[in-house]
């Protein structure tokens, strides 16, 4: 893959370095798909370079801090922030000493934020300068842990950026704690209390707010000087497509299982069923359950499922869509009853053109479909723009054709595409050879061969 340098940022990219440079502390909220993280650490090297910051703490969801930040330091040739540790989902010895090594930028996740702060404050040190914040209405709620304790050590922060797509998706109640990180109060009130008495009137149950005449207006401009917003629609054309591989890392008891069954061919369960794969073909075919989190059993058909990491990964997505419909495809029965079991909400893609009707008019959250059943003849594009591959397929018609259903004429957004990879595993395999565009039984076969080869190349 062609390396990457700052020529070929966008200028709305530029823009929103740019903005983090001049304002030591705001917020880029910005679409899913443009970019803030390669801005935010364009930001960061111009700032090295200027000398303007020392030491810097990157706080993100877990797979964001554990994949996507160290991919994108690693894809883009301008970006060289010195000695960098990611602490993200490390156990408490190895965090503590990655923190008390030399480094110049630290990842963390954001569940830990409260173990690092107590942890610093136990050294009677906070030693991050600029603090930037992934999915920052992750500290939407002035009640939260993570909120009370990053207030703690605002004094010695003295740039923070925030990073969010969807900074109030349950309304601007969301925003207050986010302003107050960057402002301590100034635009929007000292406290909740302050900005709900000021902006909102409360019903009679005391529970619901509503927005005063012109307060959303008010809230605007008030917060206006400390936020970039970027929009997807106001930048991406007949809208671009948009792909991102998800990763994903198995659990310690199903990575072991996987490794197993790729060695050995053979695998005793716990409830004493075996899986078996008598050639590469089959071995393929079950290394991709496994990497989905379940097996069929050989003997009555049933299911022994192993982990849930691509469902949670699922559950994150869906939550970043804020609400966007989101159309997701599957490969087994298994994948498919367990979407159903973790999402009420969701509705199975079958024959009846009212449930086509349904997605299109914007009645259906959550759609699911196998590619086979939906790859060709039907028009999805005005339902939503986001599709996830929660199975992925070997077939690159299938491939081809399942997201065609959505980025297509008449879509009137970005289509951004997700593909959800379990790390070390046979999934990069079919990345691979979708993206090759191998469409021979061959490639199936080698791919498992290759399967350790392969998953072994960081993907970008």
């Amino acid at each position: 893959m062609a390396s990457l340098n700052r020529s070929h940022l966008h200028s709305y990219q530029e823009r929103a370095a740019n903005f983090i440079d001049r304002n030591p502390y705001c917020a880029l909220w910005v679409d899913m798909g443009l970019g803030k993280t390669v801005s935010t650490l364009t930001a960061l090297q111009d700032l090295r370079d200027c000398v303007a910051i020392a030491k810097v703490l990157i706080v993100a969801p877990l797979r964001v801090a554990r994949f996507t930040w160290p991919d994108e330091i690693a894809a883009w040739d301008h970006i060289d922030l010195g000695r960098v540790v990611n602490m993200a989902g490390a156990p408490k010895g190895k965090r503590e000493a990655l923190l008390a090594s030399p480094h110049d930028v630290a990842i963390i996740n954001v569940e830990n934020l409260s173990w690092l702060v107590a942890h610093a404050r136990r050294q009677g040190r906070w030693p991050y300068d600029m603090v930037v914040l992934d999915e920052a209405s992750l500290f939407k709620s002035p009640s939260a842990k993570r909120f009370k304790d990053l207030r703690k050590v605002l004094p010695e922060i003295h740039r923070l950026v925030e990073l969010s797509g969807t900074p109030a998706p349950n309304g601007l109640l969301d925003i207050w704690s986010q302003l107050y990180l960057l402002d301590r109060g100034e635009r929007l009130g000292k406290t909740m209390t302050q900005y709900k008495g000021r902006y909102f009137d409360q019903d009679y149950s005391g529970f619901n707010w509503t927005l005063k005449d012109t307060a959303a207006a008010m809230i605007h401009n008030k917060v206006s000087d400390l936020v970039l917003r970027l929009s997807a629609d106001d930048y991406l054309d007949l809208p671009p497509r948009i792909d991102h591989i998800e990763r994903v890392q198995l659990p310690a008891k199903a990575r072991k299982q996987y490794d197993t069954l790729e060695r050995e061919f053979l695998l005793h369960l716990d409830n004493d069923e075996v899986v078996t794969a008598v050639t590469q073909g089959v071995l393929a075919g079950k290394l991709l359950q496994a990497a989905n989190g379940a097996f069929y059993l050989p003997d009555d058909g049933g299911v022994e499922r192993i982990h849930r990491a691509k469902l949670d990964a699922l559950r994150e997505l869906i939550d970043a869509a804020a609400g966007e419909p989101v159309l997701v495809a599957y490969n087994y029965q298994f994948d498919k009853d367990a979407i159903l079991a973790e999402f009420p909400q969701a509705r199975v893609l079958d024959k009846r053109k009212a449930t086509i009707d349904a997605w299109n008019a914007g009645e259906i959250p959550i759609l699911i479909a196998h590619p086979a059943s939906a790859g060709h003849g039907l028009n999805l594009q005005a339902g939503g723009s986001i599709l996830i591959w929660y199975g992925l397929n070997w077939s690159l018609e299938l491939h081809d054709q399942f997201n065609a259903r959505l980025h297509r004429q008449g879509q009137t957004k970005p289509t951004r595409i997700y593909y959800i990879a379990a790390d070390d595993t046979i999934d990069a395999a079919v990345l691979q050879s979708l993206k090759t565009k191998d469409r021979t039984q061959q490639a199936l076969l080698a791919a498992v061969s290759d399967a350790a080869r392969i998953r072994q190349t960081p993907q970008r």
